[in-house]
């Protein structure tokens, strides 16, 4: 072996990522020690199996489908899929592919992302602790409202009906004096507690006029990788109406929910298309978001839509709560959302604003 040659094998051998070339009859052909070593099979287990044998059960399907993309000479890029180790244990691999035709093999480099989608996980759950708490501080304070307010102001206005002229005895008129002043201060208390929740939740959310483009450029920066990767064309329309009295940090999370939900349930017939669109209809501002993704079924979801935790595809990353936020955006600050879908054929939200 030459010093060069002994050079590009002790790269290859060094290299904590899984570097890896496979021939397109879905077999290792060479390997490196990371992939033993993380994975936990000898080199002989892994190039006597074919590589599918390694690969998760719920990602076989979407692995062979990618495998069958990169028979066409079509490079692969952030692929991500779950491993089983020797032991059992599930592992996430990110994969960049490079098909290579003449020779019928597949170069390819993977890192373990493991790690990352714990914390993604830790991410989504925190999410979902604060939604649920925030709606339950939410509800608390109608409740307060409704169930507290109105007792007290029947029993003030009961109070209020007695004529202490013909109470006779000065000891009982006093205590009753003294029930009607602490409800009344009771009252005022309540108030304000209820009025200082509502005013906390209106500055965390305030009107202001929101620029569509501005937003949806700041949204199409933090994933422009993500549409890169998945050939997705955008076609936004603001010429109508370009500005929608809402919340910008709002505005941001509707169409980052949206996009990327188009972008994870996009059709594998076709490249994901988006159209999005404001116009002003009968004086109400209104934003339609449509694509041409896998859309579901209509009858079966009913109300169970905008539903925290509700996943009506089995993609791995599907946690439910992309859409229930949108919806909780949307309805808390008196705006409504609609929703119209096929299956593989799309799915269209219209969302209304107050003015």
């Amino acid at each position: 072996m030459s010093v060069s040659n002994f050079k590009y094998e002790l790269f290859f051998e060094l290299s904590p990522d899984l570097l890896c070339i496979a021939g397109y009859d879905g077999y290792f052909k060479k390997i490196n020690a990371a992939v033993s070593n993380l994975l936990g099979y000898s080199m002989e287990e892994l190039y006597a199996r074919p590589i599918n044998d390694f690969v998760f059960c719920a990602d076989k399907r979407a692995t062979q489908q990618a495998r069958n993309e990169l028979t066409k000479s079509k490079t692969l890029f952030n692929f991500e899929n779950r491993y089983v180790k020797k032991n059992g244990e599930i592992v996430w691999l990110s994969w960049t592919s490079l098909p290579v035709e003449s020779d019928q093999l597949v170069f390819a480099i993977a890192k373990d992302i493991t790690h990352i989608k714990r914390q993604e996980a830790d991410r989504s759950s925190l999410l979902t602790n604060l939604t649920n708490v925030n709606e339950d501080l939410r509800q608390l304070t109608y409740t307060t409202s409704h169930d507290l307010r109105s007792p007290v102001n029947n029993l003030l206005a009961v109070l209020d009906l007695l004529d202490f002229s013909k109470i006779n005895d000065n000891e009982a008129a006093e205590l009753i004096r003294i029930v009607k002043m602490s409800g009344e201060y009771l009252k005022e208390t309540l108030d304000n507690y209820v009025d200082a929740l509502s005013e906390k939740h209106q500055e965390l959310a305030s009107l202001e006029d929101v620029e569509l483009q501005e937003s949806l450029d700041n949204v199409l920066k933090s994933i422009c990788s993500l549409v890169e990767t998945s050939k997705a064309t955008i076609h936004a329309d603001f010429s109508n109406t370009g500005k929608i009295r809402f919340n910008k940090n709002y505005m941001e999370s509707v169409f980052l929910n949206l996009l990327t939900n188009s972008i994870k349930y996009a059709s594998p017939d076709r490249l994901p298309v988006i159209h999005i669109r404001s116009e002003t209809v009968n004086g109400t501002d209104r934003l339609t978001f449509s694509d041409n993704g896998l859309g579901f079924d209509m009858e079966k979801v009913k109300d169970k839509i905008f539903g925290l935790h509700q996943k009506f595809h089995n993609h791995k990353d599907s946690k439910g709560i992309g859409l229930y936020l949108v919806h909780n955006h949307i309805t808390s600050l008196a705006g409504k959302i609609t929703v119209e879908s096929q299956e593989n054929v799309g799915t269209t939200f219209t969302m209304t604003f107050r003015k």
